[in-house]
């Protein structure tokens, strides 16, 4: 994985526990355990980076609640 691709998940897993008051390792649990790390995050990086914080913590809530990730 790319520096870029790193910097984005990293900050992304901080911006979702901030706002679903969650720590970041749980966070990383539920995406990495979903399949949103590995099937949405990281090959779709080149277009998810240029959204907006606040898009990309709803999208990430959306594609966790369709693979039935409750605990977020």
């Amino acid at each position: 994985m790319s520096d870029d691709k790193f910097s984005f998940v990293i900050y992304m897993i901080h911006a979702c526990a901030d706002k679903w008051d969650k720590t970041p390792s749980e966070v990383y649990k539920a995406i990495k355990e979903s399949g949103c790390l590995d099937e949405y995050l990281i090959p779709f990086y080149d277009i998810l980076h240029t959204q907006s914080t606040d898009f990309m913590v709803e999208d990430i809530a959306e594609y966790l609640r369709e693979r039935g990730v409750s605990r977020i």
